[in-house]
């Protein structure tokens, strides 16, 4: 993808996100709303119209440009050799998971069993997976997208669906943060393409979400668990009452 399409991409993004209309685009920019569709389908972006979308969605130049960055070059998903790795040591696991989710080198220490030789050990680990590129200080630059995809059946997924899904559902979701739902019924081909393309995207918006979160300090965040799924199901209750 060329730079100037990747920046269009992150625009959208960030409009869809913010449920920021082509219309609401348009009179910000005081133009029509299909000029503004032009400029986006062309991908014919003026610096000052560039600016002026970008201050919309509550950026600079140098934000979105960054940010376009951190997009281009991050892995949308891990290799077998990496996932394996990751699952069969828990306290590389534990910082990998931690650095995507921003945390520094003196919050992973302070609020984890690990001294500083260890937790620069497990960094360096990560660097050489390239799952972080390690810097000065022991800073670093996450190289996994938010909203990486496990390889199916594979390290991470097995783990995955054997030792945490199962966890996470036995609790009965009974305080105020949190939210359980099972809806089932019968749909067409259509409709399960609209519900998909649904959960995709509040997929992809929960890790953006995610990442702009990771600049706050911790004490103003805590984590969380959010599962999406769906697939072809009836209750075996059911499937043993079909007639044979």
């Amino acid at each position: 993808m060329s730079q100037i399409s990747q920046v269009t991409s992150t625009l959208k993004q960030l409009l869809r996100q913010q449920q920021i209309t082509y219309k609401a685009v348009a009179s910000h920019l005081m133009m029509s709303e299909a000029n503004v569709k032009r400029i986006f389908s062309s991908q014919s972006f003026t610096l000052d119209k560039l600016e002026a979308i970008a201050e919309l969605v509550g950026m600079s130049l140098t934000e979105l440009f960054i940010l376009v960055d951190e997009q281009r070059t991050q892995l949308s998903q891990l290799t077998h050799e990496q996932e394996k790795e990751l699952v069969a040591d828990p306290q590389l696991l534990l910082v990998a998971v931690c650095v995507r989710d921003g945390w520094t080198f003196s919050d992973i220490i302070k609020h984890y069993d690990l001294d500083e030789f260890a937790c620069t050990r497990l960094l360096a680990k990560l660097d050489r997976l390239n799952i972080i590129e390690l810097q000065v200080n022991n800073r670093y630059k996450v190289l996994i997208a938010q909203d990486f995809k496990w390889i199916p059946h594979g390290p991470l997924e097995r783990f995955i669906t054997q030792d945490v899904i199962q966890h996470f559902l036995l609790s009965n979701f009974s305080d105020e943060q949190s939210y359980r739902f099972y809806l089932r019924g019968s749909y067409s081909e259509q409709s399960l393409y609209l519900l998909k393309r649904k959960l995709q995207q509040l997929t992809y918006e929960a890790g953006q979400l995610n990442e702009q979160d990771s600049h706050l300090p911790l004490n103003q965040r805590q984590h969380f668990g959010l599962l999406t799924a769906m697939r072809p199901w009836e209750l075996s209750l059911f499937q043993n009452m079909r007639r044979k």
